[in-house]
């Protein structure tokens, strides 16, 4: 079976019955364009004939590094800014019944929320408030199940982070005080008789052993038979 790739998204096969190709090819090209569509639907919004991306990622293009680390990582905002904004984006929460874990994931969205508006009201200073508020309201049906899974993997991904800076500083320190421990006279002052005493017993250690595999070598052949 050979396989081709058909303007680099669809992947088609040919085998020994003819027409096959073809007829993959007209069927998984419009099911691809089909995806395409629905997804650029939930990403962006038609706007006095105008097309404004309502998912921020897709103006990482136009973003400084700066602009990228304050959108993807959480905690950029003020908590009092995110308090405020929480029921305009979950109206049908009640806060008090979350407990830490889920608060914090709903804030972070909210956060995503606020951040999405404010680029695009930077990449689109010609909207006014009630294009923007249209914009608000499809990314509070649209994304706010997509933004959640974003700041969740954010959070694993700094939790990822944290535990491998403290394995590498507890591994650095206890190396660190190794080597100060051996840096110290005392140390070497107590050292020095216990290597001496290591190095003597091997010693004498190799010396028996040579000696004991030397002594039958001594004894003549005819020795030997007295022995027997």
């Amino acid at each position: 079976m050979n396989i081709y790739a058909c303007r680099g998204l669809v992947l088609c096969s040919t085998t020994r019955y003819p027409g096959l190709m073809a007829i993959r090819i007209l069927t998984a090209a419009p099911q691809v364009d089909s995806q395409l569509q629905r997804r650029l639907q939930q990403d962006s919004i038609q706007i006095a004939g105008k097309t404004v991306f309502i998912n921020p990622f897709l103006y990482w293009r136009r973003f400084d590094s700066n602009t990228d680390r304050w959108l993807r990582e959480p905690g950029q905002l003020r908590e009092d800014q995110i308090n405020l904004n929480r029921a305009r984006f979950y109206p049908e929460i009640d806060w008090s019944l979350l407990d830490a874990e889920q608060s914090a994931l709903k804030d972070a969205a909210v956060e995503m929320f606020l951040k999405s508006l404010e680029l695009i009201g930077t990449f689109h200073p010609e909207l006014t408030a009630g294009q923007l508020l249209e914009v608000e309201r499809k990314m509070a049906v649209t994304k706010k199940r997509a933004f959640e899974r974003w700041v969740e993997k954010a959070f694993r991904r700094r939790l990822d982070a944290e535990i491998k800076d403290r394995k590498r500083f507890h591994r650095e320190r206890f190396w660190r005080n190794w080597k100060e421990w051996f840096g110290l006279e005392a140390t070497h002052q107590a050292m020095g008789p216990f290597i001496a005493l290591v190095v003597l017993s091997g010693f004498t250690g190799w010396s028996i052993g040579v000696s004991n595999f030397s002594c039958p070598a001594i004894f003549s052949p005819s020795e030997q038979n007295v022995v027997r």
